[in-house]
């Protein structure tokens, strides 16, 4: 039993009862005399296990969704926050942290900062991931890399009017992805916030980082909201981050409510939350 340590225990007993039937169905078939029926029958039983074997090897092999992979605690963006269950609060003292220039070093001291659940730093502390200067206490260390980090002697520069060739210079970021940067940039009509990088298909974590110490939103775009108790159908389902069905939420909702009074009301909305709606603010108003 012990050679399946990647299924469940039913799982296992499960498959020792399969095999040992298909061991004694094998000697009943040389040793009993089958019809051409019972042989067909034999085959059908013979194909159904095989199934039921090979279907829980997949469910055993699937990966858990809610699997967690090493990441540096101070690169956190409202994003990621999201995504590991932290609230927007949480998320806000984290970055009003950093915003100083200021690290965090252990998880003890992430805790203290964010204010989170015991219940949730159990979750993900195990997934924290310090670099070496901190794990090895080297203090002259720490400070060269914070100094690297915090500050730059060359001007950032403004990321809606990046080219190509200066995202490249980017470590991480080659041909591909400056293309991305810049066909997602016209997607939205102009970066709001450097978070949205994260938003890149293919972009990691570190290279986000990376190109946050060299640019920044300098100029924001020129982006005509709406008025989404005016709004039209085919006018909203063209805003980024709304697929056509959740447009049509929208306008459902909206005439169950006569007005939108304030943009929380969306949260009555399933696939809605903060992230989202503070999202879709860059594009669209409610008139006082």
């Amino acid at each position: 039993m012990k050679g399946f340590p990647f299924f469940k225990r039913n799982q296992r007993i499960g498959i020792f009862l399969l095999l040992l039937l298909i061991v004694l169905i094998q000697i009943a078939y040389f040793v009993v005399d089958f019809s051409e029926k019972t042989s067909e029958r034999s085959s059908q039983l013979f194909a159904n296990i095989e199934k039921q074997v090979d279907s829980l090897r997949t469910v055993a092999l699937r990966p858990k969704k809610d699997t967690i992979y090493p990441f540096n605690p101070n690169y956190i963006t409202d994003y990621k926050g999201y995504i590991l269950g932290m609230s927007t609060e949480e998320i806000d003292r984290l970055l009003a942290f950093r915003k100083q220039g200021k690290f965090v070093n252990s998880t003890q001291e992430f805790q203290n900062i964010t204010k989170i659940s015991d219940s949730l730093l159990k979750k993900i502390a195990p997934a924290f991931k310090f670099p070496e200067w901190v794990n090895n206490k080297k203090s002259n260390d720490y400070q060269k890399v914070k100094t690297l980090l915090t500050s730059s002697h060359k001007e950032k520069q403004d990321i809606n009017t990046a080219t190509k060739e200066q995202l490249m210079e980017v470590k991480g970021v080659g041909n591909v992805l400056s293309d991305r940067i810049l066909k997602y940039k016209e997607r939205l009509q102009g970066f709001v916030e450097m978070d949205q990088l994260a938003e890149v298909y293919g972009l990691e974590t570190d290279v986000v980082e990376r190109l946050k110490i060299q640019f920044e939103v300098k100029t924001l775009p020129n982006i005509v909201k709406k008025d989404i108790n005016l709004i039209t159908l085919s006018e909203l389902a063209k805003i980024p981050y709304l697929k056509y069905e959740e447009a049509k939420k929208i306008i459902g909702l909206r005439s169950e409510l006569g007005n939108f009074k304030k943009f929380d009301d969306l949260l009555e909305i399933n696939e809605f939350d903060k992230l989202k709606i503070r999202k879709l603010q860059f594009y669209l108003f409610i008139e006082d």
